[in-house]
Protein backbone atom coordinates (compact mmCIF):
# COMPACT_ATOMS: atom_id res chain seq x y z
CA UNK A 1 0.00 0.00 0.00
CA UNK A 2 3.06 2.50 0.14
CA UNK A 3 2.37 3.52 -3.42
CA UNK A 4 -1.28 3.87 -3.20
CA UNK A 5 -2.20 7.70 -4.26
CA UNK A 6 -5.54 8.44 -3.66
CA UNK A 7 -7.45 12.35 -2.94
CA UNK A 8 -10.30 10.72 -2.03
CA UNK A 9 -8.74 9.51 1.30
CA UNK A 10 -8.87 13.40 2.55
CA UNK A 11 -12.15 13.52 2.83
CA UNK A 12 -12.74 13.12 6.33
CA UNK A 13 -10.30 16.16 7.08
CA UNK A 14 -13.24 17.77 4.58
CA UNK A 15 -16.02 16.37 6.47
CA UNK A 16 -14.62 17.32 9.99
CA UNK A 17 -14.14 21.24 8.37
CA UNK A 18 -17.20 21.28 6.69
CA UNK A 19 -19.12 20.10 10.13
CA UNK A 20 -16.85 21.56 12.52
CA UNK A 21 -17.48 25.31 10.95
CA UNK A 22 -20.63 25.12 8.94
CA UNK A 23 -22.04 23.86 12.52
CA UNK A 24 -20.07 26.69 14.50
CA UNK A 25 -20.81 28.98 11.77
CA UNK A 26 -24.85 28.61 12.02
CA UNK A 27 -25.17 28.54 15.66
CA UNK A 28 -23.06 31.55 16.43
CA UNK A 29 -23.37 34.21 13.37
CA UNK A 30 -27.21 32.44 11.96
CA UNK A 31 -28.93 31.56 15.32
CA UNK A 32 -27.53 33.92 17.43
CA UNK A 33 -26.59 31.47 20.17
CA UNK A 34 -23.88 32.60 22.48
CA UNK A 35 -20.53 30.70 22.57
CA UNK A 36 -21.70 29.05 19.22
CA UNK A 37 -18.93 27.11 18.19
CA UNK A 38 -17.73 26.51 21.90
CA UNK A 39 -21.89 24.29 22.22
CA UNK A 40 -19.70 22.13 18.94
CA UNK A 41 -18.33 19.06 20.32
CA UNK A 42 -15.08 19.03 18.36
CA UNK A 43 -14.74 15.46 19.89
CA UNK A 44 -17.82 14.25 18.11
CA UNK A 45 -17.11 15.79 14.90
CA UNK A 46 -13.63 14.12 14.96
CA UNK A 47 -15.32 10.96 15.30
CA UNK A 48 -17.80 11.26 12.31
CA UNK A 49 -14.76 12.00 10.50
CA UNK A 50 -12.95 8.83 11.75
CA UNK A 51 -16.02 6.82 10.69
CA UNK A 52 -16.13 8.07 7.35
CA UNK A 53 -11.75 7.10 7.17
CA UNK A 54 -12.67 3.30 8.40
CA UNK A 55 -15.91 3.12 5.63
CA UNK A 56 -13.02 4.26 3.24
CA UNK A 57 -10.32 1.45 3.97
CA UNK A 58 -12.83 -1.05 2.74
CA UNK A 59 -10.51 -3.73 1.76
CA UNK A 60 -9.82 -4.69 5.26
CA UNK A 61 -11.87 -6.43 8.07
CA UNK A 62 -11.76 -4.00 11.05
CA UNK A 63 -9.08 -5.57 13.41
CA UNK A 64 -6.77 -4.59 10.25
CA UNK A 65 -7.82 -0.94 10.43
CA UNK A 66 -8.02 -0.92 14.34
CA UNK A 67 -3.89 -1.92 14.13
CA UNK A 68 -3.27 0.79 11.83
CA UNK A 69 -5.20 3.13 14.73
CA UNK A 70 -3.03 1.90 17.28
CA UNK A 71 0.28 2.30 15.29
CA UNK A 72 -0.66 5.50 14.66
CA UNK A 73 -1.61 6.03 18.29
CA UNK A 74 1.99 4.61 19.39
CA UNK A 75 3.95 7.61 18.30
CA UNK A 76 5.68 9.11 21.22
CA UNK A 77 5.13 12.67 19.91
CA UNK A 78 1.44 11.60 20.62
CA UNK A 79 1.84 9.82 24.01
CA UNK A 80 4.31 12.69 25.22
CA UNK A 81 1.89 15.61 23.90
CA UNK A 82 -1.03 13.52 26.31
CA UNK A 83 1.16 13.23 29.14
CA UNK A 84 1.53 16.69 29.11
CA UNK A 85 -2.08 17.56 28.36
CA UNK A 86 -2.94 15.44 31.84
CA UNK A 87 -0.06 16.85 33.98
CA UNK A 88 -1.09 20.56 32.90
CA UNK A 89 -4.15 19.74 33.77
CA UNK A 90 -3.01 19.00 37.43
CA UNK A 91 -0.79 22.11 37.56
CA UNK A 92 -3.68 24.17 36.96
CA UNK A 93 -6.00 22.27 39.44
CA UNK A 94 -3.69 22.84 42.24
CA UNK A 95 -2.68 26.55 41.80
CA UNK A 96 -6.27 27.67 40.64
CA UNK A 97 -6.89 31.31 39.79
CA UNK A 98 -5.09 32.75 42.96
CA UNK A 99 -1.43 31.80 42.72
CA UNK A 100 -1.65 33.37 38.28
CA UNK A 101 -3.86 36.55 39.70
CA UNK A 102 -1.13 36.88 42.09
CA UNK A 103 1.88 37.01 39.23
CA UNK A 104 -0.19 38.95 37.40
CA UNK A 105 -0.83 41.91 39.66
CA UNK A 106 2.80 41.50 40.47
CA UNK A 107 3.81 42.07 36.90
CA UNK A 108 1.24 44.94 36.36
CA UNK A 109 2.71 46.17 39.25
CA UNK A 110 6.14 46.75 38.08
CA UNK A 111 4.64 47.08 34.01
CA UNK A 112 2.25 49.79 32.46
CA UNK A 113 -0.61 48.30 31.43
CA UNK A 114 0.06 49.85 28.23
CA UNK A 115 2.96 47.05 27.86
CA UNK A 116 1.25 44.53 29.58
CA UNK A 117 0.62 42.44 26.66
CA UNK A 118 3.57 42.72 24.32
CA UNK A 119 5.46 41.86 27.38
CA UNK A 120 3.26 38.71 27.63
CA UNK A 121 4.45 37.59 24.05
CA UNK A 122 8.31 38.00 24.93
CA UNK A 123 7.50 36.33 27.91
CA UNK A 124 5.82 33.27 26.22
CA UNK A 125 8.33 33.62 23.36
CA UNK A 126 11.64 33.27 25.54
CA UNK A 127 10.14 30.33 27.87
CA UNK A 128 9.32 28.47 24.87
CA UNK A 129 12.65 28.97 22.99
CA UNK A 130 13.99 27.75 26.22
CA UNK A 131 12.16 24.78 26.83
CA UNK A 132 11.50 23.93 22.77
CA UNK A 133 7.72 23.12 23.66
CA UNK A 134 4.92 25.58 22.62
CA UNK A 135 2.19 22.93 24.70
CA UNK A 136 4.14 23.27 27.72
CA UNK A 137 4.84 27.02 27.24
CA UNK A 138 1.35 27.58 26.76
CA UNK A 139 0.29 25.09 30.04
CA UNK A 140 2.19 27.67 31.92
CA UNK A 141 2.21 31.20 30.87
CA UNK A 142 -1.55 30.73 29.85
CA UNK A 143 -2.86 30.93 33.41
CA UNK A 144 -0.70 34.10 33.83
CA UNK A 145 -2.73 35.45 30.67
CA UNK A 146 -5.92 34.84 32.32
CA UNK A 147 -5.16 37.05 35.57
CA UNK A 148 -3.57 39.68 33.15
CA UNK A 149 -6.90 39.70 31.08
CA UNK A 150 -8.98 39.82 33.78
CA UNK A 151 -7.95 42.56 36.17
CA UNK A 152 -6.64 44.74 32.77
CA UNK A 153 -9.96 44.08 30.89
CA UNK A 154 -8.07 43.45 27.54
CA UNK A 155 -10.20 41.03 25.33
CA UNK A 156 -9.40 37.35 26.50
CA UNK A 157 -8.58 36.06 23.08
CA UNK A 158 -6.39 38.93 22.63
CA UNK A 159 -4.53 37.50 25.58
CA UNK A 160 -4.32 33.88 24.94
CA UNK A 161 -3.44 34.25 21.27
CA UNK A 162 -0.32 36.47 22.31
CA UNK A 163 0.53 33.32 24.58
CA UNK A 164 -0.32 31.06 21.64
CA UNK A 165 1.56 33.11 19.44
CA UNK A 166 4.75 33.55 21.46
CA UNK A 167 4.76 29.66 22.43
CA UNK A 168 5.19 29.12 18.12
CA UNK A 169 8.05 31.52 17.81
CA UNK A 170 10.23 29.29 20.57
CA UNK A 171 8.43 26.00 19.00
CA UNK A 172 9.89 27.36 15.86
CA UNK A 173 13.52 28.42 16.66
CA UNK A 174 14.76 26.51 19.60
CA UNK A 175 17.40 23.90 19.04
CA UNK A 176 15.86 21.29 21.77
CA UNK A 177 12.01 21.61 19.55
CA UNK A 178 11.12 18.20 18.29
CA UNK A 179 10.50 20.26 15.16
CA UNK A 180 14.17 21.51 14.86
CA UNK A 181 15.37 18.42 15.48
CA UNK A 182 13.38 16.36 12.95
CA UNK A 183 13.61 19.11 9.84
CA UNK A 184 17.25 19.08 10.97
CA UNK A 185 17.88 14.98 10.60
CA UNK A 186 15.53 14.54 7.85
CA UNK A 187 17.33 16.98 5.61
CA UNK A 188 20.60 16.38 6.69
CA UNK A 189 21.62 19.94 8.10
CA UNK A 190 23.45 21.50 11.32
CA UNK A 191 20.72 22.95 14.18
CA UNK A 192 23.17 26.07 13.85
CA UNK A 193 22.91 26.56 9.94
CA UNK A 194 18.82 26.37 10.05
CA UNK A 195 18.77 28.66 13.38
CA UNK A 196 20.78 31.26 10.78
CA UNK A 197 18.69 30.94 8.30
CA UNK A 198 15.37 30.74 10.55
CA UNK A 199 16.58 33.40 12.21
CA UNK A 200 16.14 35.28 9.51
CA UNK A 201 12.47 34.72 8.78
CA UNK A 202 11.12 34.35 12.55
CA UNK A 203 13.03 37.30 14.17
CA UNK A 204 11.34 40.14 11.48
CA UNK A 205 7.57 38.67 12.49
CA UNK A 206 7.86 38.69 16.23
CA UNK A 207 9.25 42.41 16.33
CA UNK A 208 6.66 43.50 13.65
CA UNK A 209 3.78 40.87 16.75
CA UNK A 210 4.81 43.30 19.63
CA UNK A 211 4.81 46.79 17.62
CA UNK A 212 1.31 45.75 16.47
CA UNK A 213 0.00 44.73 19.69
CA UNK A 214 1.58 47.63 21.33
CA UNK A 215 -0.51 49.90 19.43
CA UNK A 216 -3.48 47.23 19.54
CA UNK A 217 -4.16 47.50 23.32
CA UNK A 218 -2.58 51.50 23.67
CA UNK A 219 -5.89 52.07 22.09
CA UNK A 220 -7.87 49.89 24.14
CA UNK A 221 -9.08 51.84 27.40
CA UNK A 222 -8.88 49.25 30.63
CA UNK A 223 -10.58 51.36 32.85
CA UNK A 224 -9.33 52.42 35.86
CA UNK A 225 -6.77 49.83 36.56
CA UNK A 226 -6.99 48.30 39.89
CA UNK A 227 -4.12 46.12 41.52
CA UNK A 228 -5.79 44.23 44.11
CA UNK A 229 -3.54 42.64 46.97
CA UNK A 230 -1.10 39.88 46.02
CA UNK A 231 1.08 37.54 48.10
CA UNK A 232 3.93 37.41 46.66
CA UNK A 233 4.85 33.61 48.23
CA UNK A 234 2.04 32.59 45.55
CA UNK A 235 4.49 33.47 43.44
CA UNK A 236 6.92 30.64 43.93
CA UNK A 237 5.41 27.97 41.36
CA UNK A 238 5.35 30.06 38.67
CA UNK A 239 8.91 31.17 39.04
CA UNK A 240 10.17 27.97 39.62
CA UNK A 241 8.71 26.84 36.76
CA UNK A 242 9.58 30.38 34.60
CA UNK A 243 13.74 29.62 35.96
CA UNK A 244 13.45 25.89 34.59
CA UNK A 245 11.82 26.93 31.47
CA UNK A 246 14.66 29.41 30.80
CA UNK A 247 17.28 26.90 31.73
CA UNK A 248 15.68 24.77 28.99
CA UNK A 249 15.09 21.83 31.58
CA UNK A 250 12.49 18.99 30.20
CA UNK A 251 9.08 19.88 30.39
CA UNK A 252 8.12 17.18 32.66
CA UNK A 253 10.63 18.17 35.46
CA UNK A 254 9.29 22.05 34.93
CA UNK A 255 6.01 20.63 35.73
CA UNK A 256 6.61 18.33 38.74
CA UNK A 257 8.37 21.25 40.34
CA UNK A 258 5.41 23.47 39.35
CA UNK A 259 2.98 20.87 41.04
CA UNK A 260 4.78 19.95 44.07
CA UNK A 261 5.56 23.71 44.70
CA UNK A 262 2.28 24.72 44.76
CA UNK A 263 0.25 21.53 46.38
CA UNK A 264 2.95 22.29 49.09
CA UNK A 265 2.29 26.22 49.33
CA UNK A 266 -1.36 25.63 48.55
CA UNK A 267 -1.81 23.10 51.66
CA UNK A 268 0.99 25.13 54.13
CA UNK A 269 -1.13 28.09 53.27
CA UNK A 270 -4.15 26.49 54.09
CA UNK A 271 -5.31 27.76 50.86
CA UNK A 272 -7.29 24.77 50.31
CA UNK A 273 -8.40 21.91 52.47
CA UNK A 274 -7.49 18.09 51.72
CA UNK A 275 -10.25 17.62 49.87
CA UNK A 276 -10.82 20.39 47.83
CA UNK A 277 -7.13 19.81 46.65
CA UNK A 278 -7.82 16.19 45.49
CA UNK A 279 -10.95 17.47 43.99
CA UNK A 280 -9.18 20.38 41.97
CA UNK A 281 -6.45 17.87 40.59
CA UNK A 282 -9.72 15.78 39.37
CA UNK A 283 -11.36 18.71 38.00
CA UNK A 284 -7.64 20.22 36.20
CA UNK A 285 -7.33 16.47 35.09
CA UNK A 286 -10.73 16.47 33.88
CA UNK A 287 -10.98 19.25 31.84
CA UNK A 288 -7.81 17.97 29.72
CA UNK A 289 -9.97 15.08 28.59
CA UNK A 290 -11.46 16.27 25.66
CA UNK A 291 -8.18 17.44 24.63
CA UNK A 292 -6.55 14.17 25.41
CA UNK A 293 -8.71 12.88 22.58
CA UNK A 294 -8.69 15.41 20.25
CA UNK A 295 -5.07 13.88 20.23
CA UNK A 296 -6.05 10.03 19.62
CA UNK A 297 -8.87 10.62 17.30
CA UNK A 298 -6.51 13.01 14.76
CA UNK A 299 -4.02 9.92 14.86
CA UNK A 300 -6.18 7.76 14.17
CA UNK A 301 -7.68 9.39 11.21
CA UNK A 302 -4.16 10.40 10.22
CA UNK A 303 -3.59 6.58 9.96
CA UNK A 304 -6.12 5.77 8.18
CA UNK A 305 -5.57 8.60 5.38
CA UNK A 306 -1.88 7.00 5.11
CA UNK A 307 -3.45 3.86 4.51
CA UNK A 308 -6.17 4.88 1.97
CA UNK A 309 -3.31 7.46 -0.25
CA UNK A 310 -4.26 10.63 0.79
CA UNK A 311 -0.76 11.83 2.13
CA UNK A 312 1.01 9.94 -1.20
CA UNK A 313 -1.38 11.83 -3.31
CA UNK A 314 -0.75 15.22 -2.09
CA UNK A 315 3.25 14.18 -2.18
CA UNK A 316 3.22 13.22 -5.30
CA UNK A 317 1.49 16.34 -6.61
CA UNK A 318 3.35 18.90 -5.33
CA UNK A 319 6.18 17.14 -6.48
CA UNK A 320 4.65 17.57 -10.32
CA UNK A 321 3.13 21.27 -9.90
CA UNK A 322 6.07 23.02 -9.29
CA UNK A 323 9.43 23.45 -11.80
CA UNK A 324 11.82 26.24 -10.74
CA UNK A 325 13.76 26.61 -6.91
CA UNK A 326 11.30 29.13 -5.59
CA UNK A 327 8.23 27.26 -6.71
CA UNK A 328 10.04 24.19 -5.42
CA UNK A 329 9.95 26.15 -1.90
CA UNK A 330 6.49 27.26 -2.02
CA UNK A 331 5.42 23.50 -2.63
CA UNK A 332 7.83 22.39 0.53
CA UNK A 333 5.47 24.81 2.55
CA UNK A 334 2.80 24.45 1.15
CA UNK A 335 3.35 20.24 1.54
CA UNK A 336 4.28 20.38 5.25
CA UNK A 337 1.32 23.00 5.87
CA UNK A 338 -1.59 20.46 4.13
CA UNK A 339 0.20 17.39 6.51
CA UNK A 340 -0.10 19.73 9.26
CA UNK A 341 -3.77 20.64 9.05
CA UNK A 342 -4.69 16.45 7.80
CA UNK A 343 -2.72 15.04 11.39
CA UNK A 344 -2.66 18.36 13.64
CA UNK A 345 0.43 17.48 14.43
CA UNK A 346 3.89 19.82 13.47
CA UNK A 347 6.37 17.35 14.15
CA UNK A 348 4.16 14.81 12.65
CA UNK A 349 3.67 16.38 9.49
CA UNK A 350 7.58 17.29 9.70
CA UNK A 351 8.75 13.72 9.16
CA UNK A 352 6.10 12.40 6.87
CA UNK A 353 7.05 15.55 4.25
CA UNK A 354 11.05 15.12 5.28
CA UNK A 355 11.44 12.14 1.90
CA UNK A 356 9.73 14.24 -0.38
CA UNK A 357 11.18 17.52 0.50
CA UNK A 358 14.40 16.48 0.27
CA UNK A 359 14.12 15.05 -3.31
CA UNK A 360 12.39 18.94 -4.02
CA UNK A 361 15.79 20.37 -3.12
CA UNK A 362 17.95 18.45 -4.67
CA UNK A 363 15.77 18.87 -7.74
CA UNK A 364 15.75 22.62 -7.32
CA UNK A 365 19.14 23.02 -5.64
CA UNK A 366 17.90 24.03 -2.04
CA UNK A 367 19.69 24.24 0.21
CA UNK A 368 19.67 21.74 3.26
CA UNK A 369 19.10 24.97 5.89
CA UNK A 370 16.47 26.62 3.55
CA UNK A 371 14.57 23.38 3.12
CA UNK A 372 14.30 22.62 6.97
CA UNK A 373 13.68 26.05 7.67
CA UNK A 374 10.68 26.11 5.59
CA UNK A 375 9.67 23.03 7.02
CA UNK A 376 9.88 23.94 10.52
CA UNK A 377 8.07 27.56 10.18
CA UNK A 378 5.47 26.63 7.72
CA UNK A 379 4.43 23.28 9.97
CA UNK A 380 4.72 26.14 13.21
CA UNK A 381 2.26 28.67 11.12
CA UNK A 382 -0.35 26.14 10.56
CA UNK A 383 0.03 24.45 13.70
CA UNK A 384 -0.66 27.38 15.68
CA UNK A 385 -3.27 28.24 13.76
CA UNK A 386 -5.46 25.37 13.79
CA UNK A 387 -8.99 25.42 15.62
CA UNK A 388 -8.13 21.77 16.64
CA UNK A 389 -4.39 21.82 16.74
CA UNK A 390 -2.85 20.59 20.45
CA UNK A 391 -1.85 24.54 21.45
CA UNK A 392 -5.17 25.89 20.98
CA UNK A 393 -6.99 23.26 22.42
CA UNK A 394 -5.06 23.69 25.96
CA UNK A 395 -5.37 27.00 25.86
CA UNK A 396 -9.01 26.96 26.02
CA UNK A 397 -9.20 24.24 28.06
CA UNK A 398 -7.30 26.03 30.88
CA UNK A 399 -9.08 29.56 30.37
CA UNK A 400 -12.26 27.13 30.91
CA UNK A 401 -11.01 25.67 33.73
CA UNK A 402 -10.20 29.53 35.21
CA UNK A 403 -14.08 30.54 34.32
CA UNK A 404 -13.18 32.04 30.93
CA UNK A 405 -15.61 30.00 28.18
CA UNK A 406 -13.88 31.34 25.05
CA UNK A 407 -14.06 28.93 21.37
CA UNK A 408 -10.99 29.02 18.80
CA UNK A 409 -12.46 31.17 16.27
CA UNK A 410 -12.03 34.05 18.83
CA UNK A 411 -8.74 33.27 19.50
CA UNK A 412 -8.12 33.21 15.50
CA UNK A 413 -8.20 37.08 14.95
CA UNK A 414 -5.41 37.61 17.44
CA UNK A 415 -3.25 34.97 16.65
CA UNK A 416 -1.38 37.70 14.88
CA UNK A 417 2.28 36.00 15.17
CA UNK A 418 1.54 33.23 13.28
CA UNK A 419 -0.34 35.19 10.79
CA UNK A 420 3.18 37.39 10.12
CA UNK A 421 5.11 34.64 10.00
CA UNK A 422 3.43 33.38 7.26
CA UNK A 423 3.84 37.30 5.28
CA UNK A 424 7.98 36.61 6.42
CA UNK A 425 8.11 33.17 5.09
CA UNK A 426 6.90 33.83 1.81
CA UNK A 427 9.10 37.00 1.46
CA UNK A 428 12.08 35.05 2.25
CA UNK A 429 10.65 32.80 -0.69
CA UNK A 430 10.56 34.69 -3.16
CA UNK A 431 13.86 37.21 -1.92
CA UNK A 432 17.27 36.80 -2.94
CA UNK A 433 17.98 33.71 -1.41
CA UNK A 434 20.00 33.43 2.04
CA UNK A 435 22.72 31.65 -0.06
CA UNK A 436 23.29 34.32 -1.74
CA UNK A 437 24.15 36.32 1.19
Amino acid sequence: MENKKSFGALLPIAVFVFLYLGLGITLEYIMDVPMGFYNVSVVVVFMIALLVACIQANGINMNEKLKIMANSMADPNIITMILIFLMAGVFVGVLGRSSAESVAYFILSLIPADYAIPVLFLISAFVSLAMGTSVGTITLITPIAIAIGGCTGYPMPLCVGTVMGGAMFGDNLSFISDTTIAACNGQGCKMQDKFKANFKIAVPAAILTIIVLYFLTLERPTGDLHIEEYNLIKIIPYLLVLIGGVMGFNVFLVLLVGIFSGSILMLGMGEVSYLDYLANIGKGTAGMFETSMVAILVSCIGGLIAYNGGFNALLSTVHKIFSTKKGGMLGIGMLVGFMDIATANNTVAIVMTNPIAKKISESFNISAKESASLLDTFSCIFQGILPYGAQMLVALSIAASLGWEISAFHVLPYLLYPYLLLVSSILFVFLPSIDED
